[in-house]
């Protein structure tokens, strides 16, 4: 049986739209919040400084320490500069979630449940 053209545009779009809130909903998940208090990037960068001038005169086991502090602030300054990048997979998400949750049956609080904060669902559409 031959698949018609509107079939296959539909197909398409579906493709898109799961594309979309797969890439969100991974990001969500790879960019948790952390507990406590949230650095800024003026925050971090205080603290690299910190740390090398800490290293000009500390014990060989702090020095260890202090380095994998300076590689865990680095890696941090670098994601919080990205967020721009997350920032345009959110936007995407916000396109299509209505119709795509609407398509498979997605309740706001299923949504919710796997983190898509209550701004976001608001921005996408998606009420209660």
């Amino acid at each position: 049986m031959a698949i018609s053209k509107e079939q296959k545009a539909a197909m398409a779009t579906g493709r898109t739209e799961a594309r979309a809130v797969t890439t969100y909903l991974t990001s969500l998940n790879e960019n948790k919040p952390k507990r406590g208090r949230k650095r800024t990037p003026d925050s971090i960068k205080k603290r690299l400084t910190d740390i090398e001038k800490a290293l000009l005169d500390a014990p060989p086991i702090k020095v260890l320490g202090f380095i994998q502090e300076k590689s865990n602030l680095e890696a941090e300054l670098q994601d919080l500069e990205n967020k721009e990048v997350r920032k345009d997979t959110e936007d995407a998400f916000v396109k299509v979630a209505k119709e795509f949750g609407v398509r498979k049956g997605y309740s706001y609080q299923s949504w919710r449940s796997v983190g898509v904060p209550a701004d976001v669902l608001k921005r996408a559409g998606i009420g209660r």
